[in-house]
């Protein structure tokens, strides 16, 4: 049959064979390669796959040049993971979730290509601590600090108690300070 496979749709026709993506071809595993040095692999294009070396010929067997390194241990630039919307990042010690990893076309490594990995809660309301800060100082006392970051019952008490008398006010800069105190929902500060 002449069905054409659905990995040809990611490969890029007569581009450089170094340059396509490892979807594109086979390697051999270079069992000799000494861990975070350079490497050469002996590569082949997948059936259906044209490319053309460096002198703009093609070519089916041509070698890649890359660090002997497993997937996994890429720097985080090198692939993408999926987020968690459901993570409380303020909390001790520091919340993890399970994400499922992907390397980026472009690089080449040994192992899956994807990946789990325990990634730390990292994400964001909008809130600045700056202003939490700012607010803290100069209308702590009237709880206004507690209700920027969505702590309304907080705030409440500060409103009524007039900042605890001053003294839950100067406690509260001290600890928005230092970043102990943040957002209700569990975001980083901006």
């Amino acid at each position: 049959s002449t069905e054409i496979p659905s990995y040809v749709t990611k490969c890029p026709s007569n581009g450089l064979c170094s340059r396509l993506p490892p979807d594109c071809m086979t390697c051999n595993t270079n069992y000799s390669c000494i861990y975070g040095k350079p490497a050469t692999f002996d590569c082949r294009v997948k059936p259906h796959v044209h490319c053309v070396d460096q002198n703009n010929h093609e070519q089916e067997n041509f070698t890649i040049n890359m660090t002997c390194q497993f997937c996994w241990q890429l720097a985080t630039t090198d692939y993408v993971c999926t987020n968690s919307t459901n993570c409380m990042t303020v909390s001790c010690p520091r919340q993890r979730y399970n994400a499922t990893c992907t390397v980026r076309d472009h690089i080449h490594c040994l192992g899956n290509r994807v990946f789990p990995k325990m990634l730390y809660c990292n994400w964001t309301g909008g809130y600045k601590w700056s202003t939490a800060l700012a607010l803290s100082i100069t209308l702590g006392g009237f709880g206004a600090d507690r209700f920027y970051l969505g702590q309304w019952r907080e705030g409440l008490g500060k409103l009524f108690s007039f900042g605890g008398l001053g003294i839950w006010t100067l406690i509260d800069v001290l600890l928005i300070g230092v970043g102990y105190v943040g957002p209700a929902d569990g975001s980083l500060y901006i």
